[in-house]
């Protein structure tokens, strides 16, 4: 097994460009902080691509760059390298295309308040959580807390930007190869933000918001769990769906066994490094088991009794 030699949009146009012809699977990714490039983040929790093996040798050319902010999901006006490689003629072929997205806008729509600054409320259609006012009867669990129509706008954006991305992929000569996302893992809220300085965002994220909708602090745990999970479902339920997302390939992250951060945590603590960034080893167990998926995939195994 052999770990992805990692390139840039900048390595391809360099004076010693490395040749990708060498390499027996050629990968395009782009994606959010999980794939993110910038050296501090690599320092302080790697990535999920550093962490990739594949049976033959491999390269990814990394889209993600080392912007500082937290990615969105297709902001392709400030992607035009992605852009162009995945959908221009005169682009490479890809044996398959790697994305981290969603995430981040999960976290988003999780932060939106139930007020505007001006003090107009923000209806239940733009946003995942309840007032208490709005809360649902406590026999709904946790589930009282969140905003199924929220949720419903969500996944609407979160299919059409997909939907876009797999149209740009069949416009290039990439047109049909396989493209694989992966689920998140499940945070703990807790006052873990960025210990990098000068990374954006730097947190916390989730804590902040489950704070200032006033929701149980011993829910907070199930709280998280139960956004992540219907994100799986959502990706899992899309990839099912051949018609509209052809060639969609989707790992789910939720099944590989993580050691949890402990609620109340500031900093690194069990396979985190803070509060939704994985560290060196969550990175590394993640990774490894998308590996195997992505190997399946691009190198499917021979049926029982046809081995050799």
């Amino acid at each position: 097994m052999d770990h992805l030699a990692c390139f840039t949009p900048g390595d391809l146009q360099s004076a010693r460009a490395p040749d990708l012809s060498s390499y027996h699977w050629r990968l395009l990714a782009q994606g959010d902080s999980w794939f993110s490039n910038a050296t501090a983040k690599l320092n302080a929790h790697a990535n999920l691509l550093q962490e990739l093996v594949l049976k033959e040798k491999a390269c990814v050319v990394n889209c993600a760059g080392t912007g500082e902010a937290l990615a969105h999901m297709v902001d392709l006006e400030s992607a035009p390298d992605f852009v162009r490689l995945l959908s221009s003629p005169e682009a490479p072929v890809w044996d398959g295309v790697l994305l981290s997205v969603g995430g981040n806008d999960l976290i988003a729509a999780a932060q939106t308040p139930a007020h505007t600054a001006d003090g107009k409320e923000v209806p239940l259609h733009l946003r995942l959580l309840r007032r208490q006012t709005e809360w649902g009867p406590p026999s709904a669990g946790v589930a009282r807390y969140f905003s199924e129509p929220g949720w419903a706008t969500y996944a609407d954006y979160l299919r059409s930007n997909v939907r876009h991305l797999l149209t740009l992929r069949d416009q290039g000569p990439s047109a049909a190869k396989p493209v694989f996302m992966h689920c998140y893992a499940v945070p703990m809220p807790r006052p873990a933000g960025s210990e990098d300085g000068g990374l954006g965002s730097s947190g916390p994220w989730l804590y902040p918001a489950l704070k200032a909708y006033a929701l149980p602090g011993a829910d907070w745990a199930a709280i998280s769990r139960l956004m992540v999970f219907h994100l799986a479902q959502l990706l899992k339920a899309m990839a099912a769906d051949k018609a509209q997302f052809p060639g969609l390939h989707v790992f789910d992250s939720t099944a590989v066994p993580l050691a949890l951060a402990t609620p109340g945590s500031s900093g690194n603590s069990g396979d985190w490094h803070n509060e939704i960034h994985l560290n060196h080893s969550g990175s590394f167990k993640i990774a490894r088991a998308w590996s195997e998926h992505i190997q399946n995939v691009l190198a499917p195994p021979a049926p029982v009794g046809k081995q050799r």
